[in-house]
């Protein structure tokens, strides 16, 4: 992260009298230096590291809090390096007597802070694997982990004319993810016109969503939410001393993130508008259930919690002593706590930590939010996968009746009416010849009924929400800003198909799926466009210029119905095939429209 620092020390290489030999040989071994400070101890690395990476030319930033120093960030493809300002804290690190605590804005200050390097993670039980990049600095994990990273094109400066503001929000069912899993940089260096690439992270797991009764009378709840309103005050208050334009912010974010997001957008408490576009990928603030904080099930995780540190001693989860002996704890032991509370959670796919109804930012159920015609109106881009639910329902499910028993421990209130539509919307495939999930009995990584759970799963919590984002927020008025709408079908392996998440190393033009092949090269090519124009303008197809500039155009919903731009349709090169598909059409999209009928009725009801 950004480390605070009081002296810079110029590198060889723009010291007078040095050859160019020793300039290339000293270059040639700078990343056998970086490999050998990931084996020192943290302090030390980034003390070192420092030394090593500080010249009188770094981009620096005057700002309330400090002076920012940054660096040239390359990853030996980029079209030119950008200027890169990683780690900067935000807040205050919410530890000690602040954990628990709503996020305290870091104060003004002096001092100079090297912003090398992204900063800490914050805790959480991973599942996506991180970029492999070494210009984005060791990965740890810590509480103090409320940090921002910013890049912006080389020479670019407050001097010129503002930029577009792109916001990363990392996404992880609000228990994992961090800012180094979305290549944002790469997202700027490829873009056809110039902006300026955000990321923040958030607290999350149950340092940002121990959402209980207790914390509900404190004032407590969702402070993982409120972190994000922190980093976006933060972007409003500095952003514009980097050259960016507080007044053109595009927030982005996958899955959690994307629910985040949306549940920001539904904020009709928040006084300022801190974000003017939104990006949301595979996911919907109307997916899952929004329970109360003094909900049975959150309270049981509460007290599973405690029953796990040696504050279990308390009975009465009301006792406000109870935050006094958790704020005391070691941070690894509530984190540890935090985690299996999570892991026992996650066969259920009842999720601990997740956001609760708190009268603030969430002040209405997701659809009474929607219906109200009441929120904040930006214009958005959204979509989904296709197999959306692969990674969370069981692989090896054979027994007919795992889709009734799945979904009657998901949602306790579904009736035996509810459960016996359920399993005709999704036939069997081991009695029924017809049935569009058959194709599991020839794979022998997954059961008989694998498919068809993953299915249902991926149309209840992810496909059929997000299809609910582009009718309800263009279905009240024309006038409305616009929703563009997404299907992702590009399939990745044979056993997960097009997964969740699967987009997102594609929406950034990454190097490791552009290599693969020319089809994969024009699927990540186009979908980088088409976020990148709406980031520029707020619409996918309003930027022509660049490699992928002629490309289909991209129309928005209106009136609650429209088209669907379907992103490599029957690309199966990655999972063994070779078929590079089609990389983008716009098409009238009616998968899954008799399943997202039954999903929307069910989401009507709820479980408290």
């Amino acid at each position: 992260m950004a480390v605070p620092s009081t002296q810079k020390t110029a590198s060889s290489a723009e010291r007078p009298g040095v050859s160019n030999s020793f300039r290339y040989s000293a270059i040639a071994i700078i990343p056998v230096i970086l490999g050998l400070l990931l084996l020192l101890p943290n302090g030390l690395r980034y003390t070192l590291s420092g030394l090593l990476l500080a010249s009188p030319g770094n981009p620096s930033v005057r700002i309330k809090q400090g002076t920012i120093v940054g660096r040239m960030v390359d990853d030996g493809t980029f079209p030119q390096p950008l200027e890169g300002f990683m780690g900067i804290p935000y807040a205050l690190p919410p530890v000690g007597d602040r954990r628990f605590r709503p996020a305290v804005p870091v104060p003004e200050g002096n001092g100079t802070y090297e912003a090398y390097f992204l900063g800490s993670r914050c805790p959480g039980k991973q599942l996506v694997p991180f970029l492999d990049d070494d210009g984005l600095g060791p990965d740890t994990e810590s509480e103090d982990c409320l940090t921002i990273n910013i890049w912006r094109p080389k020479g670019h400066t407050s001097s010129k004319s503002k930029l577009p503001v792109g916001v990363l929000i990392p996404g992880g069912a609000f228990n994992r993810g961090a800012a180094r899993m979305h290549n944002t940089h790469s997202m700027l260096a490829f873009a056809p016109k110039p902006f300026l690439a955000v990321s923040i992270q958030y607290r999350i797991g149950v340092f940002g969503g121990l959402n209980t009764k207790l914390t509900a009378q404190q004032n407590l709840l969702n402070l993982g939410l409120k972190d994000m309103y922190v980093a976006l005050e933060w972007v409003r208050d500095n952003i514009a001393m980097f050259g960016g334009d507080p007044d053109d912010v595009t927030i982005m974010g996958l899955s959690a993130a994307a629910h985040g997001i949306g549940h920001l957008i539904m904020d009709v408490n928040q006084p300022e508008k801190l974000y003017h576009k939104a990006i949301m990928d595979s996911g919907a603030h109307s997916a899952r259930a929004i329970h109360p904080p003094s909900s049975a099930l959150n309270q049981q995780h509460f007290r599973e919690l405690l029953d796990l540190t040696p504050c279990a001693k308390y009975k009465d989860l009301l006792d406000p002593e109870i935050l006094t002996c958790l704020r005391n704890l070691p941070s690894e032991v509530v984190d540890t706590a935090g985690k299996e509370v999570f892991a026992r959670s996650d066969p259920s796919v009842r999720w601990a930590w997740q956001p609760v109804l708190d009268g603030e930012i969430i002040s209405r159920k997701p659809l009474e939010a929607w219906r109200s015609g009441k929120w904040n109106k930006v214009p958005i881009l959204t979509g989904s996968a296709h197999n959306e639910g692969s990674f969370y329902v069981p692989r090896h499910s054979n027994d007919p009746k795992d889709l009734a028993r799945f979904f009657k421990t998901l949602l306790p209130h579904l009736t035996d009416s509810d459960l016996r539509e359920l399993e005709n919307l999704y036939p069997d495939p081991s009695t029924d010849p017809e049935s569009p999930y058959r194709d599991a009995l020839s794979n022998p990584e997954v059961g008989d009924q694998y498919r068809r759970l993953e299915a249902a799963y991926g149309h209840y919590a992810y496909t059929c929400p997000v299809r609910q984002t582009a009718h309800w927020g263009t279905y009240h008025s024309a006038s409305d800003p616009p929703v563009f709408i997404y299907h992702w079908a590009l399939n990745k392996t044979a056993t997960f198909g097009a997964n969740h998440g699967d987009q997102m190393r594609y929406q950034t033009y990454n190097k490791e799926v552009r290599s693969i092949s020319p089809a994969q090269d024009e699927v990540s090519g186009k979908f980088h466009a088409y976020c990148v124009s709406f980031i520029l303008e707020g619409d996918p197809s309003a930027i022509t210029t660049g490699k992928f500039g002629n490309r289909e155009i991209w129309t928005p919903w209106v009136k609650g119905q429209g088209k669907t731009m379907l992103l490599g349709q029957d690309n199966d090169e990655r999972a063994g095939g070779s078929n590079p598909g089609v990389a983008a059409q716009l098409v009238n999209y009616t998968w899954a429209n008799k399943e997202c009928e039954f999903w929307w009725r069910i989401s009507e009801k709820s479980e408290d």
